[in-house]
């Protein structure tokens, strides 16, 4: 029996034990979580008790963004050792699929990510994953930061779907937490600026705090009138969707140069209507990302080199007793915070 962070249903959170799967194969290891970031999805299963299809039928283990140390390894397990320290990707395809043969293991239809009813999370003192998934963190990275691969990694997959090239100017709509992500990924994918939109100034200031990311009201300026402002009228050479609201869709087709690229990150609650022929008209270039593939080796070498900083993006810190408050806090969704974490080790 394990104490961990429990969503027994729609909400109601609780700090109980609770048996969860502790067999060591010989290709997983075993790990000592240290540090949760919360994420949106968590705090969606606890308010709403499903996301799309997904719903919560029995109490399931929250978290899936972490980090932690390695404390046993399989048999045949060569490339971790006791004591590394490490962040883990939480979705595990079969690896004899289709998907999975191709490099898009994201896809799979089979996956199982932690936290996606009915697997379990890893809000919890130790879990068992697949070596294969866990990547050592260098002796520079805090778990903290490490415990932010996982959201960054979806700003890499972004960045890579759009194909940047250098000197490219960028618009990302939305700046929650994945959008100010995929806009430190377009920069350091080689964008020469990026401009980020929001309806509110404290979301935009936060974003603001890093150089060459240039904040827009759009509630009160056209995001689209700004790009063509500062682009002699030609537009972004890439925009990433990042809102998933019907107004920012549009905002995207409408500042996106022609031949340009819009990313689709993110993912409306409902259907939203496209203007398919201005769209044409530009004949741009649509890109969609769903989670990530091979991106946890390329997120930790950026953080590694010093290019991006994430630590300025992790708003608040709770003691693992205190998860349920944690997780209150992120429901409040202050428009200062952007990534709420909770540590359950003692490193």
């Amino acid at each position: 029996m394990s104490i961990a962070l429990v969503l027994e249903e729609k909400d109601k959170l609780t700090l109980r034990e609770i048996a969860l799967p502790d067999e060591l194969g010989p290709d997983d290891v075993r790990i000592a979580i240290d540090t949760v970031g919360i994420c949106g999805s968590d705090v969606h299963y606890y308010t709403h008790g499903k996301i799309g299809p997904f719903v919560v039928r029995e109490p399931m283990v929250l978290g899936h963004e972490a980090a932690g140390v390695v404390s046993e390894v399989g048999r045949q397990v060569r490339h971790l050792s006791v004591g590394d320290r490490v962040c883990m990707e939480p979705g595990v395809p079969n690896m004899a699929s289709k998907a999975a043969k191709m490099g898009v293991y994201n896809v799979d239809p089979g996956v199982r990510f932690w936290a996606t009813p009915p697997v379990h999370g890893c809000l919890t003192h130790s879990v068992v994953h697949p070596a294969a998934f866990t990547y050592r963190l260098p002796d520079h990275i805090s778990f903290a930061e490490g415990a932010m691969v996982e959201p960054f990694a979806i700003g890499m997959q972004a960045a890579t779907r759009a194909r940047i090239k250098p000197g490219d100017v960028a618009l990302v709509t939305g700046a929650g937490p994945i959008g100010i992500m995929a806009a430190l990924a377009a920069l350091a994918g080689g964008c020469s600026k990026v401009y980020i939109s929001d309806l509110v100034d404290e979301k935009l200031a936060v974003a603001a705090q890093y150089d060459n990311i240039h904040p827009v009201n759009a509630a009160r300026d056209s995001a689209s009138d700004v790009i063509a402002a500062a682009t002699n009228g030609w537009g972004a050479d890439v925009v990433f969707e990042c809102a998933g609201a019907a107004q920012s869709v549009q905002a995207a087709l409408e500042a996106v140069a022609p031949a340009g690229c819009v990313v689709w990150v993110g993912m409306p609650v409902d259907p939203v209507p496209m203007d398919i022929v201005l769209a044409q008209s530009k004949e741009i270039r649509m890109q969609t990302v769903f989670r990530y593939a091979n991106m946890y080796d390329r997120a930790i070498e950026l953080l590694a080199s010093g290019k991006v900083d994430l630590k300025p993006l992790i708003s608040e810190t709770y003691a693992f007793k205190d998860s349920i408050a944690a997780f209150d806090r992120a429901v409040e969704a202050r428009p200062t915070d952007v990534k709420i974490q909770i540590k359950i080790g003692e490193g």
